[in-house]
């Protein structure tokens, strides 16, 4: 029988808990697809990832000390804060429709709300 002392039973929660977060990305993002209709990847399904797989690391690297486990969970989180950055950098980018306000993709010629004309964000204002 396995004796439990205090730091295993808080190792196994953090593991656990670590696990949970990592899960819990895929029903945030199939909940956010489902609403819109439409594939999407919330930011919150890339901070869960980020969130789960470094508690899961942590768990590895201090718990667990397998160096299968520690390296399935040494990198994942490179891209998870890439894919931040670039939806970051993306709805930055956006263009905001003059006449109703909504938020155009960076590439948009027109609004598809309204069907104004947008202006480039870089184009100087007219004197």
């Amino acid at each position: 029988m396995k004796h439990w002392d205090a730091w295993t039973i808080i190792w196994n929660i953090i593991g656990v808990t670590g696990q949970i977060v990592f899960t819990s990305r895929v029903v945030v993002q199939w909940f956010v697809t489902e609403k819109k209709k439409q594939v999407v990847m919330p930011d919150a399904y890339w901070w869960l990832s980020i969130a789960g797989s470094l508690m899961l690391l942590l768990f590895a690297v201090f718990y667990d000390k397998h160096y299968v486990i520690i390296f399935s969970y040494a990198f994942p989180w490179i891209p998870y804060a890439r894919n931040l950055i670039i939806n970051h950098r993306h709805r930055e980018a956006h263009l905001d429709c003059a006449k109703c306000g909504k938020s155009c993709p960076p590439d948009a010629k027109f609004c598809s709300e309204c069907g104004t004309l947008l202006a480039p964000q870089n184009a100087a204002a007219p004197a």
